[in-house]
């Protein structure tokens, strides 16, 4: 569902083109999808039969596991030695470097490189992956394929952090363990023709740990070191540590917190739930039902404004000066036809004004 077409109706705001997808789109689209789905339900469900893998045979990664360990223990230490003799203006610069690793990931891996929600001129694209870089995370192929995966395959054993295995395992415990076979079966299935094909994420992943080694832990520290005249241990446990720690977590519970707690009002029938506190944590991405309801929505949310999803307002920044253009949304009409249908009956008609200031809508 995250390679949705242009419809045919298009408008121009903020000198940037906003697709809408409209309900008559959204009908055929969801007829093939329905087919597709219940195609692909019963090919999953014949090869977890074929296959007879108990999940609780993954083979453990036990390097992952004391790493993770360590690196947590190492974010306690830290923030309880360190949390009062740190400088204020280390602070700052801490919460600005956790804030465009955050929007690498959202604005980046998330909604334009996994759901393609928008198209960007090249300076956007090289600041979207620089920005991603900063958060220290996977390569970007690697991401965006168990994204994929995860949003055809949602909660079965091919999702990569199937939430019907639990908070941790969701959380970071698929990352300790290899992946069911299922997630490798299915994966294969994904189109990653885009990604494998983009000369900018290749020239970035063949130098991917260079990459992530500077902008992520040395650049920060040195800048805090030199610029901020901070302590080196001072630089290091906040940078480098607590908000390499936090910035992870924050990604993380997107998958956990978000597949498990929290109300439904576009589709009750999946586990993806709109949740505020993942939405501050992590820039607007806890409005998670309304984003397994419309992933190429490059809003990834219908409320909330920018103050619960600065992603948005980056992004409309950039569509704002034309880096950012063809932004997808989902229309007014499709949202409600969807809600009222498909959802728990939480969700209510906003008048037309009320988030005018807030978001580019349709």
């Amino acid at each position: 569902m995250y390679n949705i077409g242009h419809s045919s109706s298009t408008m121009v705001q903020m000198g940037a083109k906003t697709t809408t997808i409209t309900e008559c789109d959204m009908l055929q689209q969801e007829t093939h999808l329905l087919k597709d789905g219940q195609n692909e339900q019963v090919t999953t469900n014949y090869d977890r039969e074929e296959s007879q893998f108990p999940v609780s045979k993954q083979e453990i990664i036990w390097t992952n596991v004391v790493f993770i360990t360590l690196l947590h223990v190492l974010f306690v230490y830290c923030f309880c030695n360190y949390f009062f003799s740190t400088k204020w203006q280390t602070y700052v610069w801490s919460f600005i470097v956790g804030g465009i690793g955050g929007f690498g990931v959202t604005g980046g891996a998330h909604r334009y490189f996994t759901h393609r929600s928008f198209k960007a001129k090249l300076p956007l694209q090289l600041i979207l992956i620089l920005c991603y870089t900063v958060s220290g995370q996977n390569n970007i192929p690697d991401w965006v394929r168990d994204h994929r995966v995860h949003h055809k395959f949602s909660e079965t054993d091919a999702d990569p952090h199937n939430a019907n295995r639990g908070f941790f395992f969701s959380h970071v415990g698929w990352l300790m363990q290899r992946k069911h076979p299922e997630v490798y079966r299915k994966g294969k299935t994904i189109d990653m023709s885009d990604i494998n094909n983009d000369p900018l994420v290749k020239f970035h992943t063949k130098h991917f740990l260079l990459f992530k080694m500077l902008f992520c832990f040395i650049i920060p520290v040195l800048i805090s070191v030199y610029a901020l005249n901070e302590n080196w241990a001072e630089a290091i446990s906040s940078l480098a540590v607590v908000r390499y720690v936090l910035n992870l977590n924050f990604t993380w519970s997107v998958n956990s917190v978000a597949h498990i707690w929290g109300s439904k009002p576009y589709d009750k029938r999946i586990q993806p739930a709109q949740n505020v506190v993942v939405s501050i944590v992590a820039m607007g991405e806890g409005w998670h039902n309304y984003h397994h309801s419309f992933p190429w929505d490059y809003r990834a949310a219908e409320l909330g404004g920018y103050s619960l999803n600065t992603t948005t307002l980056w992004l409309d920044l950039f569509a704002a000066i034309g880096w950012a253009y063809d932004l997808k949304t989902a229309s007014k009409q499709l949202i409600q036809q969807v809600a009222v249908n498909q959802g728990d009956g939480s969700w209510r008609q906003e008048p037309e004004t009320a988030h005018a200031r807030d978001y580019k809508t349709s």
